[in-house]
């Protein structure tokens, strides 16, 4: 639904978004009217005090106005929740009710004004029930009227002039022909990147405003400005379309058959492959989260670990390796000794400098494998988040690969960073003279692990045997050319319904396309999708049989329905209807892929399940092109991506007895499942 209408600006809520903020209010109103009755009537006859007539006045007039908000919010709600998200006919008279609910805040300003100065000049020798009654009723009326206006900040569209609109509408910007309709967009949509880059600036506020800062801000800033740019969607909208979209792909993974078992002999050489790959990612996972340092090691271990660290933390050490910054106390090299096993002396070079493009890593001897092992931290901080938001492509020439090769600018940036470092600096110089005979193993998860993968690109012609386990890395990370490249040395390890390997430009595009399919086809009124997603999200059930899709008729979904039209206020290059080929990488970003082979760990049994229960998990070889080409919606997409339970899962996997295989339905047929 188009964003309302009101004081000659669009703002960034529906009309259909009154219904719980109206109830709410509508609650509290409610109880604060009958507790000003109940005072009243016990005093009634009895304001015999010097300020008896006034506070007699006060209360009558506060019961007349509470009585007319309140009928003004039950007409809010009950219109809110009238019709649907595409047909906002039944609520035309909404804009006229919230002019009328506006009005009444100032008599109740005036009133609460007044019965702050009755309290403090004439309620000497007043019954103390009524003077703490007329303060609780000011005290209330503040809080309100404060709330009120945080929630008028929040919903404030910055871009919601009229006046743009109006102009828009004139010159017919639905075909933008004409030179000045081309020149309009241009000016709209560098307004919306000043608005967003002064947004990164304010939640960044404590972060330097050097060059570097202000160029990811700028990079930024244009990504998200330009992603639902093209639609008139408010929050409510994008929250309801997800909610549909979970309970569509849960209905449809209900209904897929299941995959038909086949039995291999023990021997196989595809088992001992992927039973060798998975042994020795459970091996490289523990490094990958220790490289979080403390936070993370307290995460895992809540009941023990800061007792564990307490002990060491701020030990003076003398020590043959280098430590470099944000580690004062030593609390994250201590909490890295603990989760790894490894001795002071297994360590080359411990780095905890953290800037945008430039993150934390180790290096270290690992006997246990015969391995210089670089483990690369994920995001853990608001600079980390500004590395992960660089999202654009940059080039990444690397020799020996055909065909175009681009990567994500900020991880291509953070790799080269710990290339220099490692190369220029001779780290693994220095780490190959003491262990010549070992090999480079180069891991990390999440952001770490898309270092880590074109870390190892940049690596293998000077490497050859180098090996890299990326766990979890994000979607939108290389071009095809280096995603095939890296197949011989680089193994992606991701956990059952994870959002981030799934997060790349073209699949927000897809994303996009189908919350806008969702919305324009469910006829429901807004509030109860919401409240059957909420109920669905935390409690499970049955996904409700919303009108969601249009099945059987194909002859129809040739070009976009009108509902879904309605909701782009412009022609768009970037969106397609559902009618057409459902690849993301028919849209204007460059499709990145996910690097290497994929291993797909998975949980079997109910998608819900008892907190007691232990989960059973197999794992796949699985294809990025078809696995991974849409985002998941389920409440597992972010706990699935944390490293902890990434590293239960590859252990579970580790210590099970038995083993059952059957092809993937996502992958080739010679590949196996284990």
């Amino acid at each position: 639904m188009p964003g309302m209408v009101a004081f000659g600006r669009r703002w960034g809520i529906a009309s259909d978004d009154l219904v719980f903020p109206g109830a709410f209010e509508l609650f509290i109103r409610v109880i604060w009217w009958i507790g000003s009755l109940v005072l009243y009537s016990i005093h009634k006859g009895h304001f015999d005090c010097d300020g008896g007539t006034v506070l007699h006045s006060y209360l009558v007039v506060l019961l007349v106005l509470l009585a007319v908000i309140i009928f003004s919010l039950c007409a809010i709600v009950y219109v809110s929740a009238q019709g649907t998200i595409m047909n906002p006919g039944p609520r035309r008279s909404m804009t006229a009710l919230v002019y009328f609910r506006a009005l009444l805040y100032i008599p109740e300003f005036i009133w609460a004004c007044l019965g702050a100065i009755w309290v403090n000049d004439d309620s000497g020798g007043c019954d103390p029930a009524a003077v703490g009654g007329v303060i609780g009723a000011v005290i209330s009326s503040w809080i309100l009227i404060f709330f009120t206006v945080v929630g008028v900040l929040v919903v404030f569209d910055p871009l919601g002039s009229q006046r743009r609109t109006a102009l828009a509408e004139q010159q017919g910007l639905r075909d933008l022909e004409s030179s000045e309709g081309a020149q309009f967009l241009s000016t709209a949509r560098s307004l919306a990147v000043r608005v967003w880059e002064s947004r990164l600036r304010l939640l960044c506020c404590c972060l330097p405003q050097d060059d570097s800062h202000r160029a990811a801000f700028s990079g930024i800033a244009q990504l998200v400005s330009g992603f639902f740019s093209d639609t008139d969607l408010v929050a409510s909208d994008i929250a309801a379309g997800l909610a549909l979209l979970h309970q569509e792909q849960d209905k449809m993974e209900q209904c897929r058959d299941p995959d038909d078992v086949v039995s291999h002999s023990p021997s196989s050489p595809i088992r001992e492959d992927l039973e060798i790959e998975l042994e020795r990612a459970t091996h490289c996972m523990q490094f990958a989260a220790a490289a979080y340092g403390w936070p993370m090691y307290v995460y895992s271990n809540p009941l023990t670990g800061l007792c564990k660290l307490s002990g060491d933390c701020c030990r003076s050490r003398s020590t043959q390796y280098d430590i470099v910054g944000g580690d004062n106390l030593g609390c994250h090299f201590t909490s890295i000794l603990q989760s790894t096993g490894l001795q002071y002396r297994d360590f080359i070079h411990v780095s905890f400098h953290n800037q945008i493009y430039e993150i934390p890593f180790f290096v270290a001897l690992d006997h246990k494998k015969e391995s210089i092992l670089v483990a690369v931290r994920g995001t853990l901080s608001l600079k980390d988040v500004l590395t992960d938001l660089s999202a654009v492509c940059e080039n990444l020439p690397i020799e020996g690969v055909s065909g175009a090769s681009y990567a994500h600018k900020g991880i291509s940036q953070a790799s080269h960073y710990i290339y220099k470092k490692l190369v220029n600096d001779g780290i693994l110089r220095q780490a190959f003279s003491i262990a010549p005979e070992y090999r480079l193993v180069i891991t990390g998860h999440s952001l770490g692990a898309g270092t880590a993968a074109i870390l190892a690109v940049l690596l293998r012609n000077m490497y050859p045997t180098l090996q890299c386990y990326a766990f979890s890395p994000p979607g939108g990370l290389m071009s095809k050319a280096l995603a095939d490249y890296s197949k011989e040395f680089v193994v992606s390890v991701v956990l059952g319904k994870d959002l981030v390997p799934r997060l790349s430009l073209p699949n927000m595009e897809d994303l996009k396309k189908r919350i806008l399919k969702m919305v324009s086809n469910c006829n429901k009124p807004k509030y109860r999708i919401l409240l059957h997603g909420c109920w669905y999200e935390v409690f499970g059930g049955e996904p409700d049989d919303f009108p969601t899709e249009l099945e059987n008729r194909e002859e129809e979904l040739n070009a976009p329905l009108l509902g879904e039209e309605s909701l782009l206020v412009r022609s768009s290059a970037s969106y397609q209807s559902l009618a057409s080929d459902d690849s993301p990488t028919n849209t204007t970003h460059l499709p990145l892929y996910l690097p290497g082979r994929i291993l797909h760990v998975i949980e079997e049994g109910p998608t819900r399940r008892s907190c007691f229960s232990q989960p059973r998990y197999r794992a796949e070889w699985a294809s990025s092109d078809a696995a991974f080409r849409s985002v998941l919606i389920s409440p597992r997409m972010l706990v699935d991506h944390m490293p902890d339970a990434v590293l239960r899962a590859l252990q579970s996997l580790g210590s099970a007895r038995g083993f059952s295989f059957c092809p993937s339905s996502m992958s080739n047929s010679h590949l196996n499942v284990i």
